[in-house]
């Protein structure tokens, strides 16, 4: 049965039966000692391909596992604040007033109900952020400046930080690329979708030449996966033939207890942790430590023999 809105499972912090992690995939609330990439875009340019989803569940089956987490919502819409149960009264100071420099990163940050689980919320005046952005200098690192501010720095308070994009290539999606390490790709498993996923990796490419050396692709997740269906599944496999080993082993399903969960104000992982969608996302999480880790050991200079 789903949670009720707004109270936790008794065993959230499990991971369930079903789905186990390793030793070697345990993780820690130490920032200084989480290996590899740290912050993460969760980004495309077509709207409608889980980006949200990805990011509310990803982010609450970290937490789950013990690591200490920040989702930023940078779409004016709002949806991961809605899907994580921050009341739209309750958003500003958010995002916008962050990225502008008008509130310090402690007053934009909300507690959520989820142990280990921050989320600096979004406000429909991010919207405006696109143009006011326009004449401030340095208006590409605006949110790389906020994060890594000394006296507030993120990643010493967070083992790692999630941006949920909004779906355009504007200057918010433009400073969230510059400010993170990686880049994560919803991608729906569906012709269109596939189709348009270019764009964003040559805009991934330019600003890695000019504006961020460490910038790359850390993997593209499948979304709305339906096994039953012979388009998705040349999709994927069309995925996987065209960018190899970057497309994540997990897929997720089409799901309801997913499409449920955020007008609940919740993570399906707290809504119904049982069901496929909530089995996925922990799955995902998993490969997702093992592919941090594996990314930082191949970053590791071998020793001269």
């Amino acid at each position: 049965m789903p949670s009720e809105a707004g109270t936790l499972p008794p065993n959230l912090l499990e991971v369930p039966p079903t789905v186990t992690l390793s030793s070697s995939e345990s993780t820690t609330t130490d920032p200084a000692a989480i290996p590899g990439p740290q912050i993460f875009a969760i980004a495309n340019q077509k709207g409608g391909v889980g980006k949200t989803t990805t990011a509310i569940n990803l982010a609450t089956a970290l937490a789950a596992v013990g690591e200490k987490v920040l989702l930023i919502d940078l779409d004016p819409q709002g949806n991961a604040s809605t899907g994580l149960g921050v009341p739209r009264s309750e958003r500003a100071p958010g995002a916008y007033e962050f990225i502008l420099g008008l509130s310090p990163m402690a007053e934009c940050i909300r507690a959520s109900a989820i142990p280990g689980l921050s989320v600096m919320p979004a406000s429909v005046q991010l919207a405006g952020a696109e143009i006011e952005l326009i004449d401030m200098e340095r208006r590409e690192h605006r949110l790389f400046d906020a994060l890594s501010a000394d006296e507030q720095s993120a990643r010493a308070q967070w083992t790692t930080i999630l941006l949920d994009c909004p779906p355009s290539l504007g200057l918010v999606t433009l400073n969230a690329l510059v400010a993170v390490d990686a880049v994560l790709v919803p991608l729906q498993a569906e012709f269109l979708a596939l189709e348009g996923i270019g764009a964003l990796i040559n805009t991934v490419e330019r600003i890695k030449k000019k504006l961020n050396p460490k910038l790359h692709i850390a993997g593209v997740v499948l979304t709305m996966v339906d096994r039953r269906n012979v388009l998705s599944q040349q999709v994927e496999a069309d995925a996987r033939q065209h960018f190899g080993e970057l497309v994540f082993g997990t897929t997720i399903p089409r799901n309801v207890r997913i499409a449920e969960a955020p007008s609940h104000g919740l993570p399906v992982l707290i809504y119904d942790n049982a069901c496929a969608g909530s089995q996925a996302y922990i799955l995902l999480a998993s490969e997702f430590i093992r592919r941090r880790r594996n990314a930082a050991q191949q970053q590791v200079p071998s020793s001269p023999s």
